[in-house]
């Protein structure tokens, strides 16, 4: 049984939210908190497993609500939701602790999935969202930071192939069974992973990877090419069309 607390201001969301929730027999939420003072209160006091945690709270907004748990209980783990979907946010949430990202018009089997994948330890977040961070962390490399694909060529080739089917969004699990390796295996290459990237998770180091392919994707096509640039829109627009609303 996954036990869950919901931080949300939101009272209809917050209670929509948990009606969805309640109707899955893995999922029991032990708590609501309407600001992040409460969740804090929550998290020390009930010892949740996952955190639904609102990026803008009263009292005390998400992101610091977030940094405070997993410094006093790191067992924690925290999924942020936001109706913003803009880079800066989605940053400061991982920097401050938590696994991952949900948008709160993310359809709700793509909800419970990353809320169970969150709960076995799997770094797992909205695919469209994993492109912004991919896009932005390339937009990095343009203006001069190419520290993070020297990084990446210092990788061994079975560690090159882990990473790789991190980025594809498959667990460690998974991992294992497809290169039939044992899975404490996969876990000690990840930490090697980790370790070489100079990351802390799953989250950072995937970013990593999917910063050296748009390096060579955009080296390939040419950053001047217009047809490129609207494949490129075109591409983002489907992204965003097939999000459905969780509360309709």
């Amino acid at each position: 049984m996954i036990r869950l607390v919901i931080a949300e201001d939101q009272r209809l969301f917050r209670q929509s939210l948990r009606l969805l929730l309640d109707r899955e027999p893995d999922l029991n939420v032990v708590g609501e908190a309407a600001d992040g003072a409460d969740a804090f209160n929550l998290a020390t006091n009930l010892r949740p497993d996952v955190i639904l945690m609102d990026v803008d709270m009263p009292k005390l907004d998400g992101v610091t609500a977030t940094k405070l748990i997993r410094g006093c209980a790191p067992d924690i783990k925290v999924l942020m939701l936001s109706v913003h979907d803009d880079d800066a946010r989605i940053v400061a949430a991982v920097q401050a602790g938590a696994c991952g990202y949900i948008l709160k018009d993310a359809d709700h089997e793509e909800f419970l999935r990353i809320i169970r994948g969150t709960h076995r330890g799997e770094q797992v977040t909205s695919p469209f969202l994993a492109d912004r961070l991919a896009r932005r962390a390339f937009s990095s490399l343009k203006q001069g930071s190419d520290q993070s694909v020297g990084r990446l060529a210092t990788l061994t080739d079975r560690e090159r192939e882990i990473l790789a089917c991190a980025v594809a969004g498959r667990g460690n699990r998974e991992i294992a069974d497809q290169l039939c390796v044992s899975l404490d295996t996969v876990k000690t290459h990840l930490h090697h992973i980790y370790h070489k990237l100079g990351v802390t998770g799953r989250v950072e180091a995937v970013h990593h990877k999917k910063m050296e392919r748009r390096s060579d994707e955009e080296g390939s096509r040419g950053e001047g090419s217009t047809a490129w640039r609207g494949k490129e829109r075109e591409r983002l627009g489907e992204s965003s069309r097939v999000t459905r609303r969780l509360v309709s």
